[in-house]
């Protein structure tokens, strides 16, 4: 009775360790994709012109990114999570080859969109892989690297890309992507084995263009809404329409899909449920709170570019630190419920410090501030995941993974657009309360430089003061998390072998 134990794969075994390294290698490729472009964008802007559209070579990627996700989770459930790194590794470097050779800013947010695709599949499928080859208590671990990745990326995106293009030029961007790509491809090809049988499926078509069309009409309409377009002009208005109607028409069609793209019974699984409840209010909060964090430091603090984005270290250090220590403490008790409500709490706490920032806060304060929010979102993703691969069966193992990324980037892209219309109102009203000619114009280097030092510091108390309802919001959101984290209904992480269903008798299936 003692050998099916000694089969049971750990993190230490060599083979696993290599796999791992491969998923953890094509999730930071995929994470990086979005944030590397960040520093080299007026760079871009000047070479290939149509400054008015830049935004969407950063939102073009994410949208892509979450309208894939669903799509290759359930791929990966049917087809093997194998071929699905592959088909996502070959489809992100097509993206960035093409990228790298655009000719101007439309074909470069097409690129990006390529791009986005396969790295939105990776992401996901990278994640799901996590349960082909380790058992539920060992995940835990595992996903804390994915975590860690995902922290690195944030700071050593932006920094990366700034190198990049000091030492060579914008298209390297795209191009050094190829040798991590191709190393990741082989070493997937050679040691990632597929435990999913290649039997014929019916795949759901309808199901995927309108889960598709929906999330696409709700990200651009929080990409255009307050700044292209007012939020409720008509033009506007017609996203958010089409949206509620494809997700109607998808609800419809998800009912009688012999596959189904997005199974509704998920949705009433507990830890499906309350884990994506607390990663879409997590991601609002994080999404809003990172976005604002450079500007702070660039325009209050006098920070250079690349000394912002190293300032932003000590969120990083947070975030993999707290990511890792919770997979270690996962794989070592088998216990997980803890840790969101906890993290999301000190998160909480995180973003009420940051929303008392002033122009005269000691930098040291800041990181340490910045610190306990790296802290508190750390362990929410990875934990989200390993509780909702612990109790749903493995055949809808991608799919149901593949939630926790959707809504996470769908509370993200949610937290950027109603955070920034908060900040902009506030901004407005905090400039126009100092009765300064200059307004909202007034946050840039020659106007503040040539202002005297009272006028200064008191545009840059307006600026500090607008930035402070996006912390308390923020706050707000994390200590909701925490309060839902409270009816995640645990079940102990097992050693049962990946592929294995969870134990129907440890299994509450209908959310509390």
């Amino acid at each position: 009775m003692s050998q099916p134990a000694q089969t049971v794969p750990q993190v230490s075994d060599p083979n696993v360790k290599l796999v791992i390294g491969a998923v953890v290698a094509t999730l930071l490729l995929a994470s990086l994709g979005q944030t590397i472009i960040t520093t080299a964008l007026p760079i871009i802007v000047a070479d290939l012109g149509g400054i008015e559209h830049i935004s969407w070579a950063i939102t073009g990627y994410l949208l892509a990114a979450t309208v894939a996700a669903p799509v290759f989770g359930k791929l990966g459930d049917m087809y093997g999570r194998k071929v699905m790194l592959q088909s996502g590794i070959a489809i992100f470097l097509a993206g960035s080859v093409l990228a790298a050779m655009s000719v101007d800013l439309n074909m470069l947010v097409f690129c990006r969109f390529i791009q986005g695709i396969g790295g939105g599949g990776l992401i996901v499928t990278a994640m799901a892989a996590i349960g082909d080859v380790l058992p539920p208590r060992e995940r835990g671990k595992a996903q804390g690297f994915l975590g860690a990745a995902f922290g690195l990326s944030t700071v050593v995106g932006p920094l990366l890309g700034g190198l990049i293009v000091e030492a060579l030029s914008w298209r390297w961007l795209f191009f050094v992507n190829i040798p991590i790509g191709i190393v990741a491809f082989a070493v997937i090809a050679i040691a990632f084995e597929s435990r999913t049988k290649g039997h014929k499926r019916k795949i759901d078509y309808a199901g995927a263009a309108l889960l598709t069309t929906a999330l696409s009409a709700l990200v651009i309409y929080t990409s255009i809404g307050g700044t292209i377009l007012p939020w409720l002009s008509l033009q506007a208005l017609v996203l958010p329409a089409i949206g509620i109607v494809a997700m109607i028409a998808f609800l419809m069609v998800e009912l009688r899909a012999a596959e189904p793209i997005l199974p509704l019974d998920l949705f009433r699984n507990n830890a499906f449920l309350v884990s994506n409840a607390v990663g879409f209010i997590v991601g609002t909060a994080m999404f809003g709170t990172i976005t604002y964090m450079p500007s702070y430091l660039l325009i209050v603090q006098g920070f250079a570019p690349t000394q912002a984005g190293l300032a932003l270290l000590p969120m990083m250090i947070g975030l993999i630190g707290s990511s890792t220590l919770s997979g270690i403490f996962i794989a070592r008790t088998g216990r997980y419920k803890m840790l969101p409500i906890i993290s999301t709490a000190i998160l909480a706490v995180g973003a009420l410090l940051l929303g008392t920032l002033g122009v005269e806060t000691p930098f040291p304060l800041v990181m340490t501030y910045m610190l306990l929010v790296g802290i508190g979102i750390g362990p929410v993703m990875s934990v989200g995941v390993t509780a909702i691969q612990n109790a749903v069966p493995h055949s809808v193992l991608g799919v149901a993974t593949a939630s926790a990324q959707m809504f996470r980037q769908i509370g993200g892209s949610l937290g950027v657009a109603v955070l920034g219309a908060i900040f902009a109102n506030r901004l407005a009203f905090e400039t126009a309360s100092i009765g300064h000619p200059e307004g909202t114009a007034a946050f840039n280097d020659a106007t503040l430089a040539a202002m005297n030092a009272a006028d200064q510091f008191a545009v840059l108390q307006a600026y500090t003061n607008a930035l402070h309802p996006i912390y308390w919001v923020a706050a707000a959101a994390a200590a909701v998390a925490s309060i839902i984290g409270w009816f995640l209904i645990e079940i102990p992480l097992s050693d049962r072998k990946p592929g294995a269903e969870p134990d129907a008798k440890a299994e509450p299936q209908a959310a509390e």
